[in-house]
C-alpha cells in the first residue's frame, strides 16, 4: 500500500530550511563546463548563478497547459501543471511540488530580506523562492523562474 503525500504547509518549509531537506531520489553533479555546455547563457545565469527573470518575461508565466514541470538542467519532475495559479507576482506560480523531496529550502538574506530559496534537491538548480502567501488549502506561493523549468506532456 503506497503512502499518501500530505500537503506541505509553511510550518515544514521553515522546518527544513533550518534543519536540512529530505534526500532526493537520486543526484546529478556536474562541473561549471559542462553545465554551460548544456544550457542556454540564460538558463545557466539563473540555474547555476542564482539569477532572477525579470517579471513577466518567462514563457511559462501565463501558460497554463496540462503537464509537468520538469528542472530544466536535470529533468527531475517538480511541479504539477494542476498545481499552478496565476499570483499576478510576473513568475509561474505553485502550490506545492510533486512530491515533498524534490525541492531543497534554503534561508536567503541576500538583499536585506529573509526569505526561502528553493532548488532542485537531485542538481541543486535555483529555481526561485516560496512565500506563505498562496491559496488554500496549502498557503504556500512556489514563485519560480520559467528559465528553470521544462514542461512536459
Amino acid at each position: 500500500m503506497q503512502k499518501e503525500k500530505t500537503m506541505l504547509t509553511w510550518k515544514d518549509i521553515i522546518h527544513y530550511a533550518t534543519n536540512g531537506n529530505k534526500k532526493p531520489d537520486t543526484r546529478v553533479e556536474k562541473t561549471e563546463a559542462e553545465w554551460k555546455a548544456q544550457l542556454t547563457p540564460e538558463q545557466f545565469r539563473i540555474t547555476r548563478l542564482k539569477g532572477t527573470e525579470s517579471p513577466f518575461s518567462g514563457e511559462h508565466c501565463s501558460r497554463y497547459d496540462p503537464g509537468v514541470y520538469n528542472c530544466v538542467c536535470c529533468k527531475t519532475p517538480l511541479f504539477d501543471s494542476n498545481l499552478k495559479f496565476d499570483s499576478s507576482s510576473g513568475w509561474p506560480s505553485f502550490t506545492e511540488p510533486v512530491k515533498d523531496n524534490v525541492i531543497d529550502y534554503i534561508k536567503d538574506t541576500s538583499y536585506g530580506m529573509v526569505r526561502v530559496e528553493v532548488t532542485c534537491s537531485t542538481c541543486d538548480a535555483h529555481l526561485g523562492h516560496v512565500f506563505p502567501d498562496g491559496p488554500e488549502p496549502s498557503g504556500l506561493r512556489f514563485c519560480i523562474n520559467s528559465e528553470s523549468l521544462v514542461l512536459e506532456d
